[in-house]
């Protein structure tokens, strides 16, 4: 096939996954492609749900059955055929977070690279103490097998002793400390925890691990021990709190009531005091859950034995430019250039070729990272701290050293996170995987990122049953023109940026916290103000988590408890005592949680169709009404509407139950019926259909009324949660604190516009203001210039990010930063602003 023949283009025709109403559509080939969209449109239908789904299926059924039976294949699309598509790799909005033994170098791969180095490079020392400089003999040492492998003979003492090879300095390998197995902490139980409050009586729940599951007995076991169970626990005597948290470990024969009401006469009730209780239940429980809740018992500190370097101590003695290898996994990214400069200078002559091959590869790991503005994290930083925009993009830099060809690369929100000065280097990626031969699609709502596109597909023009059509595709320059474009106006700068009445004026009551150092925050006092929405800004690693949810909130939720302030924390004047944290995480984990449940409307409903007469002259209790019980679900698929086929050497396949078409119910539930419509019937319909409907039942229309204030009036009541995108989640989880006096709560939004169209984004501060006009204050930690320039106060951190973050450098009014711009943020948020105006 000649060059001119080659397909040029990915088409796609009758496309119909989730709301996509039919579409035929063509994905340009070898070019960066943006689909762009309200919330809920059908973008991540048509990127995720046939674009990565067909070409990455289509690529592993190309494997051997054996080896596809064990890898995830995906089910085949609805969409009436997908033509040139090439190999897909994804990289998702949500990354699976690692665990607590990754880390930015284990993530990222350099420090294998490192180990290398050191185990090759690098300058061991004799067991009897003299160092040996870097030398060529060390590399060849180590090119040996079995026992030679790194034997060398000290040129001082004559002893001849092994070093270290690279799997030696691996701290998830030999290398780890013995004490904490490689972890670099230790865990010991906070006796603080133990008591919940000392003013309630035992029989209250005064002990905080009593509460653990299979422990709500223990007040009763310990009265029959002749410990008084109806004082508060600050009222006992010495003997009977010692007996309550250091108590043996004994049976005591005592009549015992079951959760059912059931009575066991003289049962033996093993007595576990405060102390075992945590620590049985820790060696005992499986759950994620609930070895989140034991965890919160216990905390962790420094290892002792290796100081929190995860590895034996003997490696440290090994040096690499005169630095051991904990040393430098305590580098920034930004520092590790000096680090090499120095190794190499440390070299001789004929170990250059050896060098230049292991820093050649150390260096391809390293500028992608440089370039998606990661310099300030450190290679010893846990995986598990990193935020959703840092792994994604370590995920992106680890795709683009790959230098693959020939791959269709799909990218959801991977501006999540980044600071605008920082687009610039993710656009030099795009441009670099394109250049490579690749074609790339992101879906994302960064106004700078979809102009820099060679290719615009919008969707639309609504959400939900709204959406799902090829609103307009074609150039940047034609999208900006187009008066069909939602996007367009935020193109071509003719967009009205404020979407909220701002104050006249900072509050003068305010939060007035300081928080002392802690990580990279250097004691940094803060005022936010009351009932207005503040917006924290600044750099990934500025020191804005660390400052509003790690030190604020806790802080917070503290003095609500009567508890102490966290130790960095050093004072805190508010009135405020609640908090809430809305995030975009999914709402539940299965198909069964829905709009209905997730409100309040499906118990209303269950209620309402049990006081049917039908249902009375059946006996069908409210429990029929549900499809998780198993009066009411269909028998078949059990209420989940979907049956799930082994089909042996291919994958296994979903399809819609073949008895309740999905429905969920039995048919004998679904012949109760209220003003001629079944509980399906009524799941089926959306909020917007629904509300005429149950005019008359106050309590579901409130439900209804909300979600239509907080623009989610296009999903259906019966709709699964965990499909949601993260902004309608994020509003829907919302609803519940509508139309309530918030005077004392703050509310705290973490990167809340994830996900969301510059229109969504004045939906959310529509919602907001709700909250606001209820007395509530709002704080955000966001990059998104919309959400800023509509915030009453901006407190921007940094300047840069890690060492170089952790200081206020701006706060003040949006309106006056923008006459005045004070900080890189600030600059930017000017320049967005002048560029409508």
């Amino acid at each position: 096939m000649t060059q001119s023949k080659l397909p040029m283009q990915i088409e796609v025709r009758g496309a119909r996954v989730h709301n996509l109403k039919n579409i035929d559509v063509n994905i340009p080939l070898h070019q960066f492609v943006a689909i762009s969209g309200l919330s809920g449109s059908g973008k991540s239908s048509l990127a995720m749900g046939i674009l990565y789904e067909e070409g990455s299926r289509r690529y592993l059924e190309a494997l051997s059955t054996y080896t596809r039976r064990r890898i995830k294949l995906g089910a085949q699309a609805e969409v009436t055929s997908v033509k040139h598509i090439p190999s897909a790799l994804a990289l998702k909005q949500r990354p699976t977070v690692p665990s607590e033994r990754a880390t930015v170098g284990t993530i990222s791969e350099i420090f294998n690279v490192i180990r290398l180095i050191f185990s090759r490079l690098g300058s061991p020392v004799c067991p009897n103490g003299h160092r040996l400089p870097p030398s060529l003999k060390l590399a060849q040492a180590m090119s040996k097998t079995g026992e030679q492998m790194g034997r060398l003979t000290c040129p001082t003492c004559g002893i001849s002793f092994n070093t270290f090879s690279a799997e030696d300095f691996a701290f998830n390998a030999g290398g780890a400390c013995t004490n904490c197995q490689g972890t670099g902490l230790v865990r010991s139980l906070d006796e603080s925890k133990l008591i919940l409050d000392e003013n309630l009586s035992l029989a209250e729940g005064a002990v905080a691990s009593w509460h653990l599951p299979g422990r709500n007995f223990m007040p009763s076991v310990a009265e029959q021990a002749g410990v008084r169970i109806h004082v508060p626990y600050r009222l006992l005597s010495d003997k009977e709190k010692d007996f309550v948290l250091n108590g043996p470990q004994q049976k005591f024969k005592m009549d015992f009531r079951s959760g059912t009401g059931r009575v066991f006469h003289d049962f033996n009730a093993l007595y576990e005091n405060a102390h075992q209780a945590v620590l049985a239940s820790a060696k005992s429980s499986k759950s994620e859950r609930a070895q989140q809740k034991i965890g919160t018992f216990f905390h962790y500190a420094t290892c002792p034995i290796c100081q929190g370097t995860r590895l034996k101590p003997e490696l440290l003695q090994q040096l690499a430019g005169q630095l051991n290898i904990a040393q430098v996994n305590d580098l920034s990214l930004r520092e590790l250039a000096d680090w090499k400069q120095t190794v190499l200078e440390t070299l001789a002559p004929n170990m250059t070729q050896l060098a230049r091959s292991l820093f050649h590869e150390f260096d391809e790991n390293l500028r992608p990272l440089l370039e998606l503005g990661l310099d300030y994290l450190t290679l010893s930083r846990n995986g598990n701290s990193l935020s959703t925009g840092e792994l994604q993009r370590i995920q992106l830099a680890r795709t683009l050293r790959t230098q693959t060809t020939g791959v269709l690369y799909i990218l959801d929100e991977p501006s999540i996170g980044l600071h605008p000065d920082n687009i610039s280097g993710l656009l030099n990626v795009f441009k670099a995987l394109v250049a490579q031969g690749n074609s790339l699609v992101v879906v994302d709502h960064d106004v700078d990122i979809i102009k820099a596109a060679d290719w615009i597909i919008e969707i639309g023009p609504g959400s939900g049953e709204a959406g799902g059509k090829i609103l307009t595709a074609g150039t940047p320059a034609t999208v900006a023109q187009d008066p069909q474009s939602k996007i367009g106006p935020y193109l071509n700068g003719q967009a009205t940026l404020l979407a909220r009445p701002l104050a006249e004026r900072v509050a003068v009551e305010t939060i007035d916290f300081e928080v002392a150092d802690y990580y990279n925050l250097k004691s940094v006092h803060a005022k936010l103000p009351i009932n207005q929405l503040s917006a924290i800004t600044g750099f990934s690693g500025a020191g804005k988590t660390s400052l509003i949810l790690n030190s604020l909130v806790p802080a917070i939720e503290a003095r609500g408890k009567g508890q102490q302030l966290p130790t960095q924390v050093k004072q805190l004047q508010t009135s405020l005592v609640d908090v809430v944290s809305v995030d975009a995480a999914p709402i539940g984990k299965t198909a069964r949680s829905t709009v209905a449940t997730y409100t309040s409307m499906m118990d209303n409903l269950r209620r309402l169709f049990a006081s049917q007469s039908l249902a009375k002259e059946k006996h069908y209790t409210s429990s029929y009404f549900s499809y998780n019980n198993k009066q009411g679900a269909c028998p078949n698929c059990g209420g989940t509407g979907v049956v799930t086929l082994d089909i042996q050497f291919l994958p296994d396949m979903q399809q819609v139950c073949p008895v309740c078409h999905g429905d969920r119910y039995n048919q004998a539930v679904q012949t109760v019926k209220w003003h001629d419509q079944s509980i399906v019937d009524l799941l089926k319909l959306d909020v917007r259909s629904a509300l005429p409907i149950f005019k008359r039942v106050p309590k579901i229309e409130q439900d209804l009324k909300l979600l239509q204030e907080v623009g989610l009036d296009y999903l259906h009541l019966g709709e699964s949660t965990p499909s949601l995108s993260g902004g309608e989640a994020q509003r829907l989880k919302l609803v519940k604190h509508l139309n309530h006096d918030q005077a004392t709560t703050l509310f705290v939004f973490d990167e809340p516009t994830i996900g969301l169209h510059p229109l969504d984004v004045k939906v959310l501060l529509g919602v907001m203001q709700q909250l606001l006009d209820q007395g509530a204050t709002i704080i955000t930690i966001t990059h998104d210039l919309n959400l800023i320039i509509n915030a009453d106060y901006v407190l921007d951190m940094g300047p840069g990010g890690g060492k170089n973050g952790g200081q206020i450098v701006a706060a003040g009014r949006p309106i006056d930063l923008i006459k005045h711009p004070r900080s890189l943020t600030s600059q930017y948020l000017a320049g967005y602003w002048h560029q409508f105006n």
